[in-house]
Parts: C-alpha cells; structure tokens; sequence
C-alpha cells in the first residue's frame, strides 16, 4: 500500500499557510525547522502570503512537518476537505480507508463518519495533492466524491462549495486566505477598538496634563494623584492584558527559546514600561523621588499604534493577492455533463477526461476541451487579450474560463482539474507570488541577526543611561531603553520584499505575463539581448494568402472563388491558407462568392496543378509552369521583385489560357511585432533573431521589423551554440520562443520567455510565460521586472533607512548635543507607519503602466 501511496503521490512543490508568522524574523526560524524535516529538499517563506513552501521528497510527512513547525512557536494550517465515499461498508472497511489516507504524505487528519458514508482529511497542498488522494484511495478500491453544494454541512465555513472549489481547481488557496485575511482583520479592528476606547482618557488626563499647565492644576485638584496613578493602572492592565495580550502570548516564549522577533520587542518594551509604573504606583519608596514617574500611557499608546499599524498592514496585504482571487473568479461553478445517457450538473473538479459538457449561451466553460457538435462564438480575451469572440466549430480546442457567446455546442474534456491551462496560469502566479528573490535571501540574512542586536543595543543603551545619565537617571534608561525597542520593529524589513513581488507579479498577469520562476523577475531587468524565434513568435507561425496581385479583365473575388476550387483538391499547406481565404472573404461577402463545380482535376508533379471550375479551366503552379503552358509572366515582373524583397516567393495563375493573377502566400508577421520591437530597441536592448528558416526569408522578415542580426537556417542545437555566442562577455540574455524546437534554446538563455500559445514543451522550459501570444508580453515583461525590482529597492531604502537613522537618536546620541530624546510613543508611531509606507509603495505597483495594451484577465 505505501509503495502505492508513493506513486501517486505528487512531488511537486508545496505551500501552507503558517499562523503566528508577524515578522521578518520568523521567515528565517519557519524555513531553518522546515528545512530540518525528513523528505523536505528546500523550504521558503513567503512573508507577505504567510505561507510555507516546501520541496517534498520520499519520506516526507505533514504530521511530522506541523510537530516540527509547532517546536518553534507556529502553527501550519492545512486545509479541510470533505468527501463522499462510495464502497464504505462497516467499521473493517473504515479502518482500512483510514490506514489508507493515513499513509498519504500530505495529510494531516482524517476522519471517517461510517454512518455518512463521509471522510474528513485535514491536508496541505492544493488540487494536484487531492486529486493523489482520490487516486490512493482508488486503487485501494474506494472512490471519494466531493459534496454537492447542498451536501455541505453549515460549520464548514470556508471550506463551502464554490470557494472549496475554487480552490482545488487552482491548486491554491486564494479562497482560504481571503477568509483568513477577513478573520484577521475583523480579529485586529475588534482589539483596536477596545484598545483606543480604554487609552483614549489615559493619554488625555496625563498628556494633556503635561502639555495644558491649567488642565494640570485642574486635575490635581479635584482627584489625588495616587488615586489617578490608580485610575491609570486599572486602564493599562486591561489594555496591556486585553487587546496587547497577543504580543505577550507571542513574544515572551520566542525570547525563551532564544529566538527573539518582533513580538518580543512589543512585549519587552511594554512590559518594561508598565512594571516601572506599577513600582511607581504601588511601592514608590522603591525608587528616589525624583524618578517616581508613570509611564502608563506609553505603554498603552505603543499598544494602540501597533494594533493601528498591523490593522493596516493586513488591509493593504489583502490586497496584494487581488491577482489570484481574480483569475480564480474566472473559474466555472458548475458543468453541465453528459453521463449514462442523462445530462446532470456536477463540481468541475469531479469532471474526467473524456466526458461530454453541454454548453449554453452565456455560460463559462469549465475545462478544456474539444468541441465535437455544434457551433458558438467564445470570448477568449482571458486569454488572447483580443476583445473579438472567437469562432469554435467541430474539432475547435476550447479553454476553460472562457464565456461562451449566443450558440450552444458540445465538448470532450481534454484538460481537466490541475491541467487546464487556468489552473496552470493560477499556480504560475501563485509560485511567483511565493518565490524568493537573490535579493531576498540577503535580507532575511540581515533580519535573523537584527531582534538580538536590537535588544543588545536597548540593553546598552539602560547601562549607560543609568551610569551616565541625568538625574533622575533610571527614568532616562527606561524610557530610552523602551523606545529603542519599540522603533526597532522589523516588520517593515520583512514586508519590503515580497509585497512588492506579490504585487508586481499580480499585476504582470493582468498584462499576459506570467513569471513561472522568481528569479526571471530580478534577472530580466538586466536583459542587454532580447533573441527572438521566427516562426510563431514574430510571425504568426501559419501560413496566409498574403497577395493577390490580378490581371487588367480579373476580379479579385473571381479570381479567388475559382483559384480556391481548384486548391481545394490539394493537401498542400499553401493550397489551404488559399481555401482559408477564400471562406474569409465568402464570410465578409457571402453574395460574392458562389459555390464552384471541379471537374478533371490534375497535378503536375514539381510545376503546379490544374481543372476544371464551372466550365473554366484553371491552371496555378510556379512561373516554370506558366512557361511550359506558354504564358510569359513579365507582366507581374514588378510585383514578383517586390515579393522577392519581402522573402515571399509567388504563384502565378492562368484563367482561359490567360495569364490572371500572381498570388503569394507566406507566414505573415504578427500585428504587434514591429511595435514590441521597436519598443525593445528603445529601451536600450539589442534585438536578433535565431531561426530554422531558410536565410532568405529570415533576412526579409529581419528587414521588415528592424532586426539587424540574424542567425539562420540552424538545428535546435545550433540555436542553443547561437545563443552561447551572443552571450559572450557576459551579456544577460533573454530568448523568446514558441516551439518544441525552442526547448533547449529557452533552457539554455539566462530568462527564457515562451509565446502562450505554443507548446507545453516550450512553457515547461520556459522562466516567463506570455498568456496574449505575442512580443508585446516580452516588453511589459521587462517593464514589470524593473518596476518590481525598482519598487523593492525603495521599500528596502526606506525600512533600514529608518532604522539606521531612528535607533541612534532614540538611545539617545543626540542628547549632549541638542537635548533631543525620541518618545516611545512617536517610536511606535513611526514604525507603524513605516510598514504601512512600505505596502502603501509596494501596492502603487497595481497601478503600474506599462506602455502597451493589456490582456483582460
């Protein structure tokens, strides 16, 4: 059974959201206990998302991660997923399906109900881990149904129908983190409330105090100020073990086990503050008399302003992962499918390979697929960035996510669950999303060592303050000691990073570009050589009736209708961008064109073809075949020169014995290469093209877009050693490629950037994927990467700017000289807002521009 569980078990990367993360310095501990776990290859935190990902390898076990992750202060939150069992017969039958999912690497719990005929597993990963599961349980001869939406049970909260849904068609957990974001937040805003109702008098009566001489005088006069002392201590006690309880509960035991974060400069830097109050307060002989101050306000204020700043933060971080809750909106929430003979709606994710799904008007399509009866026209601008629907007949591929328009038409599954290709858009970015940076790595180097260096320094600060400082010299020590502690806050540290990449990424796939690899987002910024792929990239990569070049006494769409009948008998590809012409301009003029009658139809082997249309003989081959028929075609000399230029090489054809038109077909450019060109050019990149294609073609098409440097006429592995030369010096390089041939050459480039909509082959070897197909992509591409990079590079500025600038003066250095001390109030104040800026910059990256047109998705 375990050798079965293996098998089916998937060892792609996973991610699990992780509770009790609020600082940079948790990245660090998280992914050294993760790392340290039997069967984990590679472990990476994710701030920003709070989620773990982890590399799993044979022997890997949740249970065995979420003891390893629970040692050092944190939680992992698997996800709850419900199924019908069919084959669930007694108590022995149970015991064996719980043995059986039990053994199951990514699986947490399980619980089976023998009398629902139910199992319940509590399991990390997303749609590829739980279709494993469904497999496991297959082969032990148990088959798991999820619920229909009213099968669900109340108290399974998010896990309900179309979010749980949602969810395992992506393989992610955008659903569960947006409800966790919502209980977060409502979490922070309840304790913020309470914590600014009970500070607001506190900060009133003793400020205002210090800062209204009368208030002062006032107040002493109608309440004792050790009865006030009282009134103040019974308010901080609440604020400080009612709404603050949660960075004592949190920072104390981190600074036991000798792994100090954010938390516990919150909760040493309070307490520090309140226990010198309470001396004050209660046993004031302790202390000379000219140290006996409170500090109760401070205490409460910190609190107050850090649950401020947090509430914030997790506002704007609900925000950065708008990108997938987006894409997972274009998810289908039911499929209509045919099954033993009746139609019946199911969940998407119980939809096999093979089934038939019946399609109405105005419906989203739940898979991918292939139509196999009927017609309609389909909004595809998910996926092309083109706005007009596209015509879908017999044998047309489909894509799940897109609408379809007013027909209604029939589909076998092709791709379903994790391999559609929405889903693989949506993990593309999720992987993204979750990525570590170069850049990243050195940061978090820099914030494991901070939390210590930060209390040392707090602790340096009390010695010296005491030993050195003015009277009364204890307060001094304290309220600088607390302020450093307080200013010090990592968090923004933490943040600067992966909110920008969040962010930039989320906002790349809105344009059409997907970073399949994090590290394609700091690299492609650098790209001094863009080399692009012909066929497919630049040109459309099928060939078109690219002129039609007609005779004094011809008609274009006579010549066409009766060129096209004649076509119509070949297999040739030019024979059928011919016909394709033909029924486009039959669809634009349907009274134009009439239907044509071929008889005696022949090919001339090596010269052209000929028959019969309608009662007139028509002959099309090349210029050597019009020669032999004895027609001269120096008539279209100056047409076939400049179709020479354009690399286009043309077919001449006779009507009657009359020579009538010269015809080229050819792979034409795509509408939008000479721009993305141009626009690569502009911005200082130097564009070639490396191409099997003939060098005459290559060099037409290279002269048509600008493209001064070209290799052609060369193998896959020549288009590897191409790129190996140009790369010379240590020039960074990007390759832009469609095909199977472009596998190499895109592994081999340091970005390797594939067109969307060519092969799994090219997007499994490619760094960056574009969703809209065309160069375009390659430009917002390079924009985003250096938008995000520059982004990151501000919100790394900023956070050890101010850190650098604010923990000096609140020790205290600029006291000999000015007399200046930082309160631990605006010290908490301002590391607040030094998160908040640093989101604030990080989300401006949504409203990024980028000089081209967007894909809609």
């Amino acid at each position: 059974m375990n050798e079965t569980v293996r098998q089916a078990h998937s060892q792609d990367p996973v991610s699990i959201p992780v509770e009790g993360m609020t600082c940079a310095s948790c990245v660090r501990r998280v992914e050294t206990a993760a790392a340290k776990v039997p069967g984990v290859l590679s472990s990476s935190v994710n701030f920003a998302t709070k989620k773990l990902t982890i590399e799993p390898a044979d022997g890997f076990s949740a249970r065995v991660l979420g003891a390893a992750i629970k040692k050092v202060g944190y939680d992992i939150a698997p996800e709850r997923q419900e199924f019908l069992v069919e084959g669930l017969h007694g108590e022995a039958n149970a015991e064996r399906l719980n043995a059986v999912l039990d053994a199951v690497a990514t699986i947490v719990a399980v619980k089976v109900d023998v009398a629902s005929a139910k199992v319940a597993v509590d399991m990390i990963g997303g749609r590829r881990e739980r279709d494993s599961l469904v497999e496991t349980a297959r082969l032990a001869g148990f088959t798991l149904k999820t619920p229909r939406a009213h099968d669900h049970s109340a108290h399974h909260g998010h896990h309900g129908h179309h979010q749980g849904q949602a969810h395992e068609a992506a393989g992610a957990t955008g659903g569960h983190d947006h409800m966790q974001h919502a209980g977060e937040e409502g979490a922070l805003k309840r304790d913020l409330t309470i914590a600014a109702i009970l500070t607001a008098p506190l900060f009133v009566l003793e400020m205002g105090g210090h800062l209204y001489e009368p208030m002062h005088h006032w107040l002493m006069s109608i309440v004792e100020t050790q009865n006030l002392y009282y009134v103040y201590f019974v308010l901080a006690t609440a604020v400080i073990f009612g709404p603050g309880l949660r960075f004592l509960k949190t920072g104390f035991p981190a600074l036991l086990r000798g792994a100090p974060e954010m938390n516990s400069l919150v909760a040493l830097g309070v307490t520090a503050a309140y226990l010198y109050s309470v001396v004050v307060t209660f046993a004031p002989d302790l202390l000379p008399e000219e140290a006996r101050f409170v500090y109760y306000e401070a205490a409460t204020v910190i609190v107050t302003l850090i649950l401020t700043g947090r509430l914030l933060e997790a506002r704007a971080s609900g925000r950065t992962g708008d990108a997938i809750r987006k894409l997972m909106s274009l998810q289908a929430k039911t499929a209509r499918v045919e099954r033993d003979g009746a139609t019946i709606d199911i969940s998407p994710e119980d939809l096999m390979a093979g089934d038939i799904v019946v399609i109405r008007p105005g419906e989203r399509l739940a898979v991918d697929g292939e139509v196999v009866e009927g017609s309609s026209y389909v909004d595809e601008s998910m996926i092309s960035g083109e706005p007009v629907p596209v015509e879908k007949t017999i044998g047309a591929t489909v894509v799940g996510g897109t609408i379809n328009k007013t027909g209604a038409f029939k589909f076998r599954a092709t791709k379903v669950g994790a391999d559609t290709m929405l889903s693989q858009i949506i993990r593309m970015v999720e992987e993204a999303q979750g990525s570590k940076l170069p850049i990243q790595l050195l940061v978090d180097r820099v914030t494991a060592l901070f939390v210590p260096v930060v209390i040392a320094i707090a602790v340096l600060t009390f010695i010296v303050w005491a030993i050195f400082g003015p009277e009364p010299a204890y307060t001094f020590a304290l309220v600088n000691a607390v302020a450093v502690l307080i200013i010090a806050c990592p968090c923004a540290m933490g943040l600067a990073t992966p909110t920008s990449i969040m962010v930039g990424t989320g906002r790349a796939a809105e344009l059409g570009v997907l970073f399949r690899k994090g590290q394609a987002l700091q690299e492609l910024r650098s790209a001094q050589i863009v080399v692009v792929d012909k066929t497919g990239t630049v040109t459309k990569g099928r060939p078109e009736l690219t002129d039609l070049v007609v005779a004094e006494g011809f008609a274009d769409n006579e010549v066409l209708t009766l060129v096209a009948a004649v076509e119509g008998r070949s297999e040739h590809p030019i024979a059928e961008a011919i016909v394709r012409a033909a029924e486009e301009k039959k669809v634009a003029t349907p009274a134009g064109l009439e239907p044509a009658t071929v008889e005696n139809f022949e090919s001339v082997t090596g010269y052209g073809i000929a028959a019969t249309v309608n009662g007139r003989r028509v002959e099309v081959g090349a210029d050597r075949y019009m020669a032999k028929l004895g027609h001269s075609v120096d008539i279209f000399a100056e047409a076939a020169a400049r179709l020479g230029d354009e690399g286009k090489t043309p077919l001449y054809a006779a009507i009657d014995g009359r020579l009538a038109a010269a015809i080229a077909v050819a792979d034409p450019l795509k509408p939008l290469s000479v721009t993305a060109i141009r626009a690569l050019q502009a911005m200082g990149i130097e564009v070639a093209m490396v191409t099997g294609d003939n060098e005459r073609t290559a060099n037409a098409i290279a002269r048509q877009v600008g493209i001064s440097r070209v290799v052609a006429e060369v193998l896959p592995e020549g288009k590897v050693k191409a790129i190996h030369e140009m790369r010379a010096g240590g020039k960074v390089l990007a390759f832009v490629g469609d095909g199977i041939n472009d596998a190499p050459a895109l592994a081999e480039a340091d970005i390797g950037i594939a067109v969307g909509t060519g092969t799994d082959v090219a997007i499994e070897s490619a760094d960056v994927v574009l969703v809209g197909g065309d160069l375009l992509g390659a430009v917002n591409a390079i924009e985003m990467s250096r938008a995000t990079i520059r982004n990151i590079k501000e919100n790394l500025f900023w956070a050890f700017g101010y850190n650098a600038a604010l923990i000096p003066v609140a020790a205290g250095v600029l006291y000999p000289a000015f007399g200046i001390t930082l309160s631990p109030m605006i010290g908490a104040g301002a590391m607040a807002l030094s998160s908040v800026f640093v989101l604030a910059n990080a989300l401006r990256l949504k409203r990024a521009k980028v000089a081209h047109r967007e894909v809609t998705l």
